[in-house]
């Protein structure tokens, strides 16, 4: 079993920064891919940045520029710095994780952080 506990929610002005962090713990053998999948109110959750074992990563288009993830391998844990921060960034952010545990390929949530961003 994998836990995942984020962190760096918070309320800011539009134009503002945040840093989220999210730290994977448990039985891990393995991991893949870590990343951060938003919920809005009112929409589904969506990818909006990964990284992979190897570091390269992927985004959407809305947040290019903006948003940078990042990852620690030591400490199994990843990090997404978000700049210039909208409104419409507010959501519940969620961790990901996708890799091995006690031999099986498993993926995990974590519980979410709230992002609210005033305009």
């Amino acid at each position: 079993h994998v836990q995942l506990v984020e962190s760096g929610g918070g309320l800011v002005h539009a134009g503002g920064s945040l840093i989220l962090s999210c730290v994977a713990s448990g039985s891990i053998l393995s991991t893949n891919v870590m990343g951060w999948y938003p919920l809005a109110p009112g929409r589904q959750r969506v990818f909006v940045a990964i990284i992979r074992s190897g570091g390269s990563t992927s985004d959407v288009d809305s947040v290019k520029g903006r948003f940078t993830i990042s990852r620690d391998n030591a400490k199994n844990t990843v990090y997404m710095q978000m700049n210039s921060l909208e409104s419409e960034d507010t959501a519940v952010y969620y961790c990901n994780w996708d890799g091995e545990t006690s031999g099986w390929f498993r993926n995990y949530w974590g519980q979410g952080t709230q992002v609210t961003v005033s305009s």
